[in-house]
């Protein structure tokens, strides 16, 4: 028996994982829990420990640049704790490898999200054509209407 009793047992990943390019985070950075799945299973839900609680130390962690930390607590969330963790469940598989690959390929996904910067939008005026135009076709429409009107002298 854990010492965490049944509920949850933990692991710790070694290592350098890679995000995107030269961008990585440490596998100290990750903790791993193991709980009690819901879902398809039958007996062996209530036995086994499968499913993966992962949690990814962003504000702790010091490979990632600041604004794609920024951008990351944003994308992720209501999964960002208060103290500054990702949080991720997957219980989505019957195997713990599968359900701790499928979390850590969603972890990645994410910060792979936080790492494009968004593009600038540079505001423009309207083209003197795209003006005329407009003005146009408020003038065609303003003369429809005016020919809906009553006929004079039917009153």
């Amino acid at each position: 028996m854990s010492p965490l009793g049944d509920e949850a047992q933990e692991t710790t990943v070694s290592g350098k994982i890679t995000v995107l390019g030269k961008v990585h985070i440490l596998a100290s950075d990750l903790h791993e829990d193991f709980i009690r799945a819901s879902g398809p299973g039958g007996q062996n839900v209530n036995k086994v420990s499968t499913a993966v609680q992962l949690r990814f130390d962003l504000q702790g962690n010091e490979t990632l640049p600041s604004d794609i930390k920024a951008r990351a607590s944003r994308l992720a969330g209501s999964r960002l704790t208060l103290g500054g963790e990702i949080v991720l469940q997957a219980d989505r598989f019957r195997t713990r490898e599968r359900n701790r690959e499928d979390a850590l390929e969603r972890l990645l996904e994410l910060l792979r999200k936080a790492c494009e910067r968004p593009k600038v939008r540079r505001p423009t005026k309207p083209t003197l054509g795209s003006k005329k135009r407009r003005l146009e076709s408020k003038k065609k429409r303003g003369s429809i209407k005016k020919l809906r009107g009553r006929a004079p002298g039917m009153d």
